[in-house]
């Protein structure tokens, strides 16, 4: 098939920085076609389906593609064009009617059909398409930079988005064990403490090793904990006036990890450890392993606190 679209990236490198996670079906227009369409078809398939809400044909084609590129786990995308919303597209690619279905790789229109088509054909025409080009699936290190910016979004207590994020990135790639437990820590961290239990006791038996997965089991224990904590106000008045009060100083540290304030919270715990080491069978130490679990091996609140811990241990 004759190129019908002129790719101005073309002096571009094959492989484009990845992009952040998207739906395997989506919506595109003509602000989102050269990175949706054109820079996504380096990575993997991209077939491109021109319809109109009028068509008769594309409400029988288009669930068609639908199912055939979600069964596909990521290998292919599928980019629909309302072509009454962006009739510049249609005349740049000469669609004379509707349904119009193009493929695209590396940038170019590789191949494409007119009309409704029956299920079978459509899954073999795939399936060829993909052999053909060699595309797969994303790879893990692709999802880094969406995982990423999930990460920041969960600290910056922008629990909704990073769990859309995540989420999206277990649809296309359901053994990411980063996301699932990404949507948990977003689950944990905007109060849902039961349905985190709930996604924890369904985790797939495939992650049931990895050390997120043991972390983020640590962050739930310590969830639930937190709701019993008591008022951190209170607590640390009962520690002011009896700085040797060691229950109010433990639960003043749970207090304050149920209220976000990490630092306040590492700090009691190992005020706790220099003062009476030994109290209640090592529980300030034991209980501070657990927040160093939760916050992950890189945080710097776990760095500078195993340190500040060893000092006080072995000084």
């Amino acid at each position: 098939m004759a190129p019908l679209y002129t790719d101005s990236n073309a002096s571009q490198p094959a492989t484009p920085p990845p992009t952040p996670i998207d739906q395997p079906v989506k919506d595109v227009d003509v602000q989102s076609f050269v990175k949706d369409v054109i820079e996504e078809s380096r990575r993997r398939l991209v077939i491109v389906d021109f319809w109109a809400p009028w068509c008769g044909p594309c409400k029988q084609l288009v669930p068609l593609l639908e199912k055939l590129v979600r069964s596909k786990k990521g290998a292919v995308v599928l980019a629909k064009v309302n072509i009454d919303t962006n009739p510049e597209l249609a005349q740049q690619l000469r669609v004379q009617s509707v349904p119009t279905v193009f493929a695209f790789s590396q940038g170019q229109p590789v191949d494409g059909f007119a009309g409704a088509q029956p299920e079978p054909q459509l899954a073999a025409w795939i399936d060829q398409l993909i052999k053909a080009t060699g595309s797969k699936a994303p790879q893990a290190e692709d999802y880094e930079p969406a995982l990423a910016q999930a990460a920041e979004l969960l600290a910056a207590g922008a629990y909704q988005k990073a769990e859309s994020i995540y989420a999206d990135i277990l649809a296309e790639s359901p053994d990411t064990v980063k996301a699932f437990t990404g949507v948990v820590r977003c689950l944990i961290a905007s109060g849902a403490v039961a349905e985190a239990q709930d996604r924890l006791d369904h985790a797939p038996e495939a992650f049931a090793k990895a050390k997120e997965l043991v972390a983020v089991r640590t962050a739930l224990e310590l969830a639930v904990a937190a709701q019993t904590a008591g008022d951190s106000v209170a607590l640390l008045a009962q520690v002011k006036k009896n700085p040797n009060d060691h229950q109010a100083r433990f639960d003043l540290a749970l207090a304050y990890f149920a209220e976000d304030q990490r630092e306040n919270a590492v700090d009691e715990l190992l005020e706790l450890v220099r003062l009476d080491r030994k109290w209640q069978e090592e529980a300030a130490r034991k209980q501070l392993v657990k927040f160093f679990e939760a916050f992950g091996p890189t945080d710097p609140l776990t760095l500078s606190g195993r340190r500040r811990l060893s000092s006080i241990l072995f000084s």
